[in-house]
């Protein structure tokens, strides 16, 4: 067995240098930005107002003055600015030139067209020319785009942008026992549940699930399969990857000449899992159990797709507190469904009672997954440890 850490270098090893392609802004939120955006202008473009108020010279603000026009966003004033006057401004309009500052209305006192100042302030309340960006600033490649990421690309004046092309992910479920929602299961049967938790993932992560008909448990049906999926650009099967009579997935994969990275880590849950290339295609072989190939398409698959869309941010582990003392960890890695509840500095982390990798209702219900590394001591309630978050 190799260690998690091993085991997910190997993975992501396996990841392509991605292909791209250009998409209006307006479809690109979640997407990979695969080469830098430019601004094409300066924001804001002049000198504007931070609120509602009059626009001045900073040296006449103890006197009367006169409001000679206004000034709105849209519609600049453009008029002369002698001494001693004012402008009428809102927020976002542009700063008269001669002007350098923009008092409150609430601090202006008026009649007719003659202003004095009522509470007098240092606060210039203008927003200079290029205080947000200037034309030539970038916006780095290699981030998943947000919306806030989507606002600034706007007003940069970029109708379109380079990102990664979202892989095709095969999703291989097999067993004779398997059966889809919303079918009766017969005597031996159960509900096939994991290719579609592992096709959620697999969108999370920005790929394109395409779940494959689930394979019977015959090397003819697998080899069909197979050929199935050599079109994507990942190859994810669950179940059948140990070395039972009846796991025939990994025998078929080798049998078709899969170059394999490993077979066993040392974590739990989730042991068996196998990752190599099968025809170029990078492919994963989860296990069987629902929560151990969830919570292994959690540290590797979705890491990998992440990769494969240049992103370098694959995964995120935060800190809290244990709520509970924890007994002295076994020899492999072990990820534990855990709740969340605020904490006075950090969150505090309470693993369920039971692990068992074939409950979903835990896994719904949870929160993180409480990392604990092989061999880890016994932990007291309250020491620090680390937790993957799960999506809610």
């Amino acid at each position: 067995m190799i260690s998690v850490d091993d085991a997910l270098s190997r993975v992501l090893a396996l990841a392509d240098t991605p292909g791209t392609e250009i998409v209006k802004l307006s479809e690109a939120a979640g997407r990979a930005l695969a080469a830098p955006v430019t601004a094409r202008l300066t924001q804001p473009p002049f000198d504007a107002a931070a609120m509602d108020g009059y626009a001045l010279r900073s040296e006449e603000s103890a006197g009367t003055l006169r409001v000679i026009g206004q000034s709105a966003a849209g519609h600049p004033w453009n008029g002369d600015t002698p001494p001693m006057t004012a402008v009428r401004i809102f927020t976002g309009a542009p700063v008269p030139a001669g002007y350098d500052r923009v008092v409150m209305q609430e601090n202006i006192q008026r009649s007719g067209n003659e202003i004095t100042i009522t509470e007098p302030s240092n606060a210039a309340h203008i927003r200079p020319r290029g205080n947000d960006f200037s034309e030539g600033d970038q916006l780095p490649a290699g981030r998943c785009l947000t919306a806030a990421d989507i606002g600034l690309i706007a007003a940069m004046n970029v109708p379109e942008v380079t990102v990664a092309k979202r892989p095709r992910v095969a999703i291989l479920a097999g067993g004779d026992e398997l059966v889809p929602p919303g079918h009766t299961p017969q005597e031996g049967q159960i509900i096939s549940s994991n290719d579609l938790a592992i096709a959620a993932q697999v969108t999370q992560a920005g790929g394109i699930p395409v779940i494959l008909p689930i394979a019977r448990d015959t090397e003819s049906s697998l080899r069909s399969s197979f050929a199935s999926a050599m079109s994507c650009d990942l190859i994810v099967t669950i179940g059948g990857a140990s070395v039972g009579d009846h796991d025939l997935i990994a025998k078929v994969a080798a049998e078709l000449g899969m170059q394999r990275s490993f077979y066993k880590i040392a974590m739990r849950p989730g042991k068996p899992l196998m990752a190599g290339k099968l025809s170029g295609t990078p492919m994963l072989g989860l296990p069987g159990n629902p929560v151990s190939a969830m919570v292994c398409g959690m540290i590797f698959m979705q890491p990998l797709i992440r990769a494969m869309q240049g992103l370098t941010n694959l995964t995120h582990l935060a800190k809290a507190r244990l709520a509970a003392t924890l007994p002295p960890e076994g020899p492999r890695q072990h990820y534990l469904r855990a709740t969340l509840t605020d904490g006075p500095d950090l969150p505090i982390i309470q693993p369920f009672d039971s692990q068992d990798s074939a409950r979903l209702s835990l896994m719904a219900q949870a929160d993180a997954l409480l990392v604990r590394p092989a061999d880890a001591p016994a932990q007291d309630s309250g020491t620090i440890v680390e937790y993957l978050p799960l999506p809610r």
